[in-house]
């Protein structure tokens, strides 16, 4: 069975659509497009399809209700803009879906519901549950309210990381472009289209190129981003042209189109991959080399003796990146000592912990089962 068959098998989709699409560049919700969208998703659902969407489009609806030609730059202007615009985006889903009998829900999310274990946790339970009753959960970054350290940075982002989080089978990427090319296209009349490729493929970045256009923030290089970090679970990606009339069809029948990217290794665990799907750490560890090697060779606990220095300030259980001495990150994971008693420890073997502190938490600063290499 070939990769595109395999797609014919999946269970469980997270589709995101961009705002480009969504609005028609800029004119408005274009829901004769959010119709053919659900029409084929409803035709999934039936079949026993699990179906998460993640919506972008509020800012941009939200300028399109507002008269306004250009994407705001302040804060506040974008978050006004979002929660006006978040009103007509999810009424627009949630009539296309009802008139397939199908329920949806309204999740919004900042980076700190996935970042912080708990609530990592709350809504992973959450979509669990309502994809278990036949909801279609609608997911939008919670731009009303998160602040610039808090965004997500762009939809494609969020939906990976979604995708990790509810342990999905497939992202589906839909974009204003026909894939992912081997060279700009826009510019080279002769790229070539790729059918297929292995996510972790150093000459993908090349051609990724540069960003999106005025009313979203994610461009080709931002989907790759996404399909590395779905990867980290095992999904596969599959970046497709939204406007193409059924596309999702033609997905879910695994026929060739759009760009697959296929995972270069299986699932992990899922609280490493929750580990892995960080984007912010409250501080770093400077590793010396001999560390680093027992880190990348022996999937070890990392031991206080391994590190040279410490960076930031962070309290027990927050995540931290491991570095090694040339700067590059090597894991992240779960700190059993905060910032201040790591700096007394560091350098020193583990028998002498309590000697040090007064106290033994643990014997390692960072066991192997809440650490994962990057």
């Amino acid at each position: 069975m070939n990769s595109r068959d395999r797609l014919t098998r999946t269970r469980r989709w997270v589709v995101k659509i961009g705002s480009a699409l969504l609005t028609a560049d800029g004119k408005g919700l274009d829901r004769e497009s959010v119709a053919a969208w659900v029409a084929q998703m409803a035709a999934r659902a039936e079949s026993g399809v699990e179906l998460v969407l993640v919506s972008s489009g509020a800012v941009a609806e939200g300028m399109s209700r507002m008269g306004w030609t250009r994407r705001p730059q302040a804060l506040h202007g974008l978050q006004a803009a979002a929660a006006i615009g978040q009103m007509g985006l999810v009424q627009a889903w949630e009539s296309a879906f009802q008139k397939h009998g199908l329920h949806t829900a309204q999740v919004l999310l900042t980076h700190e519901d996935l970042s912080n274990r708990r609530r990592y946790l709350n809504a992973r339970s959450t979509l669990r549950a309502l994809v278990e009753l036949g909801v279609v959960p609608v997911i939008n970054e919670n731009d009303a309210v998160a602040n610039e350290e808090l965004r997500f940075g762009d939809n494609d982002t969020l939906a990976a990381l979604v995708a990790n989080l509810v342990e999905a089978d497939l992202l589906i990427l839909l974009t204003d472009q026909a894939g992912l090319y081997d060279s700009d296209p826009r510019n080279n009349p002769a790229a070539r289209l790729l059918d297929e490729a292995r996510v972790d493929d150093p000459e993908l970045d090349a051609m990724a190129g540069g960003s999106g256009g005025a009313l979203g923030r994610g461009g080709m290089a931002t989907k790759l981003r996404a399909a590395r970090l779905a990867a980290r679970s095992g999904t596969p990606t599959v970046i497709a042209p939204g406007a193409r009339p059924g596309i999702l069809v033609e997905i879910a029948a695994g026929d060739t189109v759009g760009t697959l990217l296929i995972p270069s290794q299986g699932a992990e665990a899922a609280r490493k991959r929750w580990l892995a799907g960080q984007l912010q750490v409250r501080g770093r560890l400077v590793l010396d080399a001999g560390a680093v090697k027992v880190l990348r060779g022996s999937g070890r606990s990392l031991l206080a003796v391994g590190v040279k220095s410490v960076e930031g300030r962070f309290d027990r259980g927050e995540v931290v990146a491991c570095v090694g001495p040339d700067g590059s990150e090597v894991a992240r994971g779960l700190v059993n000592y905060d910032s201040e008693e790591t700096r007394r420890i560091q350098g020193r073997p583990s028998g002498e912990i309590a000697a040090i502190l007064g106290y033994v938490d643990d014997e390692e600063l960072i066991h192997r089962d809440n650490l994962v290499l990057v």
